[in-house]
């Protein structure tokens, strides 16, 4: 009886074993280092069958770079889950995305070091995910911001400059994190968390911090007008005017 023959491995399979092998070399290797024969030998294919799958290294690391992104953007959503309270809500996305980034060290390494320096067509790619995840971001706190106003019309202006520098602060300390050894995602979150949601708390309920009168604007009088009337208290928030 002749011998049974091992059934062929489905091509999305294979491509994804593929993708595997590029995101771990593009990762650890970087863009440029990466050569398409050791991918091909990681994932344990030839490399004209990677070549025949996936064109090219640019469209490779392109394939790369937007499998990477969706699962990132994916973990985020997931986490913030929408029945939570503003501050869980943020709290589970932070959470969901340092845990992602931490179990795809190479992953993140490819949306947040190497995508970005080499080209714009690779830098777009990362753009694209990144407005996603502002967008997203922007909403929750918009939404949680006028339910605490109770006013559905509240203007979204500074939320999303809000939304933005959370979204560069979380970045950021994803590389710290990935770098510095003992760090769990938890800590990492309550370190943002810590960071950010002093000054978003009380946003939420109108107290947004705003600067002395006259401080900060180009009067040309000098040192004078700086201590001039502004009188500051610490850990409290003045109103806008």
């Amino acid at each position: 009886m002749g011998a049974v023959k091992s059934k062929r491995m489905p091509r999305a399979v294979r491509e994804q074993q593929m993708l595997d092998a590029a995101v771990q070399t593009f990762g650890q290797r970087g863009y440029m280092a990466a050569s398409m024969d050791e991918i091909a030998e990681l994932a344990g294919v030839s490399k004209p069958l990677v070549y025949l799958y996936l064109n090219s290294k640019e469209d490779l690391f392109i394939a790369c770079i937007r499998r990477e992104a969706k699962a990132l953007v994916e973990a985020v959503r997931a986490g913030a889950r929408p029945v939570l309270p503003a501050d869980r809500q943020l709290w589970a996305g932070l959470t969901a995305f340092f845990t992602h980034t931490a179990r795809h060290p190479d992953g993140w390494a490819v949306l947040h070091l190497q995508a970005r320096t080499h080209g714009e067509v690779f830098a777009a790619e990362v753009a694209a995910m990144r407005a996603d995840i502002v967008t997203f971001v922007t909403e929750l706190i918009l939404a949680a911001a006028r339910e605490a106003h109770r006013d559905p019309h509240l203007p979204g202006g500074e939320v999303a400059g809000l939304a933005e520098a959370l979204v560069g602060a979380a970045e950021a300390l994803a590389d710290w994190a990935n770098s510095t050894p003992g760090v769990t995602a938890r800590q990492a979150s309550a370190t943002l968390m810590n960071f950010a949601w002093a000054g978003l708390g009380d946003l939420m309920v109108g107290r947004p911090w705003s600067p002395p009168d006259g401080e900060g604007l180009d009067t040309g009088s000098g040192a004078e007008d700086a201590g001039a009337g502004a009188v500051v208290h610490a850990g409290r928030t003045s109103p806008v005017r």
